[in-house]
């Protein structure tokens, strides 16, 4: 049996919407976390500039954390950061603590 070719294929991932992209949570696929050491932290906003997804919360130019819904843990928060305040984590070894 033949698969179908791309012409065959249903259209997928359509944006119907501008600025929906919020409302899509896109974090779950992700299989690295970044974390934060709030103790090397130097607020410089690397870390929120070169973020693909915006995932990097703010308040008064400063860093207060991340928007885990929408982290895909591509990790150029931790490569970017000069410091290196930013490490990943095994998702999956997250999610245990996190249950604890």
């Amino acid at each position: 049996m033949a698969l179908p070719g791309w012409k065959q294929l249903v259209r997928g991932g359509l944006v119907l919407e501008p600025g929906n992209s919020v409302e899509n949570k896109t974090g779950t696929w992700r299989y690295q976390r970044p974390i934060i050491d709030w103790g090397i932290c130097t607020h410089c906003m690397l870390c929120w500039i070169y973020c693909p997804d915006s995932c990097f919360m703010v308040e008064n130019s400063k860093l207060t954390g991340i928007d885990y819904d929408h982290c895909k843990g591509c990790g150029i928060c931790a490569h970017e950061c000069p410091v290196k305040a930013i490490t990943l984590i095994d998702e999956l070894e997250a999610r245990k603590e996190e249950e604890k």
